[in-house]
């Protein structure tokens, strides 16, 4: 992974170089509605407060907990015992991008929700309460961590999320051959290139004209770079936006050149 300072470095050239998150200059229509009614929605919708206590809760909590890692792990804890208020800093995604989820389902309303790497539940919980038509299927590794999430969702008396648990090698292949099709995906598991790759281009094989993936630290380290730029490219993909620490890309045929913008946020 990078260092902190390779980041700052990159997170600073990329707020340089990128469109000013108003829309001035955009010339997409799709994007321009993107920025003003998804990206720039300053709602305080009434759910935020709901789910930012559980959030809370978790960063206060001292217990301490066995985890199995499947994935690249934790940039900031090394051992398998780890308290869970650690875990909760460096792994639950900062309310401004789980908010940001949230409204992508609210406005585009997918029915089929897929997340890889449910951690404690918080982001899980944005995207099953933004439409409670949808149905939320979450991927978890660490047993430990995924029975902390379905205590979370049972807190807040989510109905629509299904939890799975397991190595995603073998869950992903299991869920997508029950589900068919699925319309939004949040990847947000192993930060590894190949894996990353290789989610994609499962979720790619069930996706619709409409579906949206949406990847989590496309800029964590030079192997996640490599893989964006890979899906960025990729014949599927028309559309993306980077908003540094997360990229969003659609694979809607309705847009004939493949764009790609990068965005303040």
């Amino acid at each position: 992974m990078h260092s902190r300072f390779q980041l700052t470095k990159k997170y600073i050239q990329y707020w340089l170089t990128a469109s000013n998150g108003k829309g001035h200059g955009i010339h997409s229509p799709f994007v321009y509605d993107f920025i003003k009614n998804v990206l720039n929605d300053s709602t305080s919708y009434p759910c935020y407060q709901t789910i930012e206590g559980i959030r809370k809760k978790m960063l206060s909590n001292t217990s301490i907990i066995e985890v199995e890692d499947f994935g690249a792990g934790s940039s900031v804890i090394k051992t398998k015992k780890r308290m869970v208020k650690q875990i909760a800093a460096s792994s639950l995604k900062p309310k401004k991008y789980a908010q940001l989820l949230y409204r992508m389902v609210k406005y585009y309303k997918p029915q089929s929700v897929i997340e890889l790497g449910t951690s404690f539940g918080i982001s899980s919980a944005y995207l099953s309460m933004a439409n409670t038509q949808a149905v939320v299927h979450t991927c978890e590794g660490a047993s430990s961590i995924a029975s902390i999430a379905k205590n979370n969702f049972e807190a807040l008396q989510l109905k629509n999320i299904q939890l799975i648990q397991g190595d995603f090698a073998n869950t992903l292949p299991q869920l997508l051959s029950k589900i068919k099709t699925i319309n939004f995906a949040f990847i947000d598991g192993n930060h590894r290139k190949l894996p990353t790759l290789a989610y994609f281009n499962q979720l790619l094989a069930s996706s619709t004209a409409t579906t949206i993936f949406v990847f989590d630290d496309i800029h964590w380290s030079g192997e996640m770079e490599e893989a964006w730029q890979q899906i960025k490219h990729h014949a599927a993909t028309t559309l993306t936006i980077d908003l540094f620490f997360v990229g969003i890309v659609f694979i809607n045929p309705d847009f004939k050149v493949p764009q790609h913008f990068t965005i303040r946020f």
